[in-house]
């Protein structure tokens, strides 16, 4: 399964910046061991439901910790059977490109 999430504390710093509560919940995902990848907006990890919503979770606490509230946002690609898809999707997608070049 793949989960792609976005976590943040609805208050930052005097300039907005949410960076340093966010790196705390990037840096969850990091340790837990999980395939993983982090943009500009989502960070997707790949694992069995239980251990990624754990990480999930956990992301959630350390900015909680930090915030009277939370934001969460969350999209799961449930697909028993499948793994390596953090980098198997966007290769497909780059071969089909290539062939319609």
């Amino acid at each position: 399964m793949l989960v792609a999430f976005s976590v943040a504390p609805t208050t930052g710093g005097d300039d907005g910046s949410v960076s340093a509560a966010v790196a705390a919940a990037v840096r969850v995902v990091r340790e837990s061991g999980l395939p993983n990848r982090t943009d500009a907006m989502f960070t997707t990890l790949e694992g069995e439901w239980d251990e990624v919503m754990a990480v999930v979770k956990q992301a959630v606490d350390v900015v909680t910790a930090v915030s009277p509230r939370t934001s969460l946002v969350l999209k799961a690609d449930i697909r028993p059977g499948w793994t390596g898809e953090l980098t198997g999707k966007v290769e497909r997608v780059e071969a089909a490109l290539q062939e319609q070049a």
